[in-house]
């Protein structure tokens, strides 16, 4: 998962910096799962108020797995504490619809598992390092062999609680990239494939994020009623689904929550923008969202965001290169719209392979402030992980 921008947004201000508020304590892998009884989400609530998000047992195996191959035992014993923070689950293939079930064996009732949801037809229409593996005009496929098949899971599991995070870039390509061929052609596929997946995934124990790229995307003035105007359209084409609670930014992103001045203020186009954090972000495009008739609280990705100053351009968006882990996740956020900091992109794996002979290289991943080596979007960097731990912000 990846950001492409227009020329525009290349030159772009922010930043990403830890938030100052405290994290809760991470919660280990428990036994039990589920509710003694069917679970019923309060759209109108915040659910990480009351629910802790899982760390899910795809993520802790990795973790674990990195922690093996650390030497250090100090490292080593820093390292073990990320596999108990709470992760989101990328179902990001057909096949990767069986990682739920398994996933879904040790939640309890006091955890809420997040999933995010990422297989549009001509996905990624913007970039290449994660372009996904539906066609552009797939959606029929898209919608039976993929949002069908995950709604059925869902349902059979009603005792669990679920947050999902609906297709990341995708709305904010359209905004932002509709000169784009690719994006031309994938408008309609997106239109269709989001409003269809709200509509189906409007269950009880289900709240849903649509995904709102960021400060540094949407953020800009001439981008934020248009960008709240899409999501809002979408939303309104799938019913207005009452379980759907809002929006998330900076998935996979590396902006700062609260950092003043902006990352890249100094810039000669900052003043176009005035969302020079994730804060001002949520708090300046909610309001826009609740004009377009769309409900408006956000989730926050504070995975990768420890640190700033490494990005030569706001957009650079592959593997940056000194990134640390940011704030774990809680819904001590300061901010009555920002629901809760979360870690949404697992940090460890790749956001797109540095070898520029590959099918899917992006030319962002070879850039000066991309970290190198590095391998193909979502597989395991060893050196990454340490990475972002050394420079984790709190420390573990």
């Amino acid at each position: 998962m990846k950001f492409q921008y227009s020329a525009l947004l290349a030159l772009a201000a922010s930043a990403y910096a830890a938030p100052p508020t405290q994290s809760i304590k991470e919660f280990p892998r428990q036994a039990s799962a589920g509710c003694s009884s069917a679970v019923t989400l309060d759209p109108s609530s915040n659910p990480f108020a009351k629910y802790t998000l899982h760390p899910n047992i795809y993520y802790r195996k990795e973790v674990q797995a990195a922690v093996a191959a650390i030497t250090d035992s100090s490292l080593a014993a820093s390292a073990a504490k990320v596999a108990d923070v709470g992760t989101f689950l990328w179902i990001d293939t057909i096949a990767n619809i069986a990682k739920i079930e398994p996933a879904l064996a040790d939640v309890p009732c006091t955890n809420i598992l997040g999933l995010v949801i990422y297989d549009l037809p001509g996905r990624d229409c913007a970039a290449k390092a994660s372009n996904g593996e539906l066609k552009v005009g797939d959606i029929d496929k898209y919608k039976s062999q993929y949002i069908d098949p995950i709604v059925t899971l869902i349902k059979a599991h009603p005792n669990t609680a679920f947050a999902l995070v609906i297709e990341p870039d995708s709305l904010p390509n359209l905004v932002t990239n509709s000169d784009k061929d690719a994006c031309k052609q994938s408008a309609t596929g997106y239109e269709d494939g989001v409003a269809y997946a709200l509509k189906s995934l409007n269950l009880p124990n289900v709240l849903m994020y649509i995904d709102a790229g960021h400060g540094g995307w949407l953020g800009w003035d001439a981008n934020l009623k248009p960008g709240a105007q899409e999501l809002a359209k979408v939303y309104k084409a799938a019913g207005s689904p009452k379980q759907v609670r809002g929006f998330s930014t900076n998935t996979a992103g590396w902006n700062s929550w609260d950092q003043s001045p902006g990352e890249f203020s100094t810039a000669s186009d900052a003043k176009y923008n005035k969302c020079q954090n994730e804060k001002i972000y949520v708090d300046t495009f909610a309001p826009l969202l609740k004009s377009a008739g769309m409900p408006n609280h956000a989730i926050v990705d504070t995975g990768r965001n420890a640190v700033t100053g490494l990005r030569k351009e706001w957009g650079d968006w592959c593997n940056v290169n000194g990134a640390g882990f940011g704030v774990r996740p809680t819904s001590s956020t300061g901010d009555d719209l920002a629901d809760a900091f979360v870690w949404i992109k697992p940090g460890g794996e790749s956001d797109g392979t540095s070898d520029s002979s590959a099918n899917r290289y992006d030319s962002f991943c070879g850039k000066d402030d991309a970290f190198k080596p590095s391998p193909e979007a979502g597989t395991w960097n060893q050196a990454y992980f340490e990475m972002l731990l050394k420079n984790a912000k709190p420390s573990f």
